[in-house]
């Protein structure tokens, strides 16, 4: 039973535990992994659906097979066009329920801490697979190397 002060009803102290305190993961979970996710080749047009998988073959759902789960960020380290802008769409489930959006704008080799958005979607349920989709400003084959943050429940 969680602990809670005075005052503070058992379910405003569950909800804060739940908030507040948890414990955020990395994916992929090694340096040496990657996770490139494809814009589609014409420009400002979404790529098709695909799962989230790392350079291993590890996807993301793996981690959310047995546990309900948030994807809190998702961190650009690096795009193969600078000075253009990239969207993303991040879903689930086979009706692929949208759960975050992004938008970033690539420089030469500089990556501000606005260009890794925050993600306040809705929760992944337990053993759902998790996609992504992209576009690109300007045509021709693009990526973005990224990294996603999230914390099970």
């Amino acid at each position: 039973m969680t602990r809670h002060s005075p005052g503070i009803s058992p379910d405003i102290a569950e909800i804060h535990e739940h908030v507040v305190h948890h414990t955020t993961v990395v994916f992929p979970i090694a340096t040496n992994l990657t996770c490139l996710l494809t814009a589609h080749a014409n420009a400002n047009t979404w790529s098709a659906w695909a799962e989230i998988v790392d350079s291993g073959a590890t996807a993301l759902s793996t981690s959310f097979a047995a546990d309900d789960g948030c994807i809190v960020a998702i961190l650009v380290e690096d795009a193969s066009q600078a000075s253009t802008l990239y969207m993303t769409e991040i879903s689930y489930g086979a009706s692929k329920v949208i759960i975050g959006r992004h938008r970033v704008l690539t420089e030469a080799g500089l990556f501000p801490t606005e260009q890794s958005p925050r993600c306040r979607g809705a929760e992944v349920p337990a053993g759902e697979t998790i996609y992504y989709r992209c576009m690109c400003a300007t045509a021709g084959s693009k990526t973005l190397n990224v990294h996603f943050r999230y914390f099970l429940h």
